[in-house]
């Protein structure tokens, strides 16, 4: 069995010695990613290499571009880690957190606006110090990806802490939405909500759950809205959060 052992040991030993031989070095994983990383968008990016890590660092003009950078080494085979240390300057645009919050406020209203399911998304933002965090609800995937691609290619935004939940696939959730949407803005005193859609009464639906958020006129209007969603069959709750123009909102 001795002969057949040491058999076994040289084989195994044999097989590490090629692995070591062919295992890239730090210098060739450095050159792989600096083709990786070859434009004008990673300008400013530097790259270090030690055992098969790479630490990035440097700056770039937009959170996008980080992500980007960040994607293109892990992607590179030879590759173990990738340490992303790059900071963002902002593009060159200068605005405080409440500026950039508004700004980021009125492009995620419009956005995908024409795919009929802007209605059905809640989107809470928040910024501190250019960390822009997203919160609530939104219809599909689609809407999700978009809203991040938007905020993360904005100017002034430093990171994105994703916390968006997109509502489970149901065909009666679907039903749901239709049949609410048509109960609120087809009311007379409600239909102006439809016509802009950064002013519209948004409607979340989850398991038959409905959720009203947004801003309206008046305490009639909140009431009102909050009536016609409970008037939809198969609803199982409304929870009406609008809140009024003017007006804190209610503890």
């Amino acid at each position: 069995m001795r002969p057949f052992k040491m058999l076994i040991f040289a084989i195994v030993l044999s097989l590490t010695s090629m692995l070591y031989a062919q295992a890239p070095s730090d210098a060739q994983i450095q050159g792989e990613v600096q083709h990786a990383l070859d434009n004008k968008r990673f300008a400013n990016v530097q790259a270090a290499v030690q055992d098969g890590v790479v630490t990035l660092s440097g700056n770039v003009g937009l959170y996008s571009a980080k992500e980007d950078a960040d994607k293109k080494v892990h992607h590179l085979k030879d590759v173990r880690a990738v340490r992303n240390a790059i900071e963002v300057s902002g593009g060159g645009e200068t605005m405080n957190d409440s500026q950039l919050r508004d700004k980021l406020a009125k492009g995620l209203a419009y956005d995908r606006v024409g795919y009929g399911t802007t209605t059905f998304n809640n989107i809470e933002i928040g910024v501190q110090n250019g960390v822009v965090t997203l919160r609530g609800t939104v219809y599909g995937p689609p809407d999700k990806d978009s809203a991040l691609s938007l905020v993360e290619n904005t100017p002034g935004v430093r990171d994105v802490i994703d916390e968006l939940e997109v509502a489970p696939v149901s065909p009666n959730d679907d039903r749901i939405r239709i049949a609410e949407a048509r109960a609120i803005y087809g009311y007379p005193a409600l239909n102006r909500y439809a016509l802009d859609p950064a002013k519209t009464i948004r409607i979340t639906v989850v398991n038959g759950h409905v959720v009203l958020n947004g801003v309206v006129d008046s305490k009639g209007d909140k009431d009102i809205a909050g009536i016609r969603a409970n008037s939809v069959p198969g609803v199982f709750s409304v929870t009406n959060n609008l809140l009024i123009a003017g007006q804190p909102p209610e503890k």
